[in-house]
């Protein structure tokens, strides 16, 4: 099962991709697969055919955690009028 990521790597565009497990405290590489702009765009300074790219983790400054297409939950609210 992939995890859908966006990581944040400092001053470049964020960038979206899957993950086959989230990194360990002792990781130093990030895979990330199928790398896409937020958009599924291509990115600018890769070939057209990459599937994986590596990325060193002391350039990330943030990764967000997507959820997968089965665990979102819909929540909404009713105001009921009496």
């Amino acid at each position: 099962m992939s995890i859908s990521v966006i990581l944040h790597i400092g001053n470049e565009d964020p960038i979206k991709g899957e993950l086959d497990v989230v990194p360990e405290l002792t990781d130093t590489i990030i895979i990330l697969r199928n790398p896409r702009r937020r958009d599924g765009k291509f990115i600018n300074y890769l070939q057209d055919d990459v599937i994986s790219v590596m990325f060193p983790i002391n350039q990330i400054s943030l990764m967000e955690i997507l959820p997968a297409e089965g665990d979102k939950e819909i929540i909404s609210f009713v105001r009921d009028n009496p």
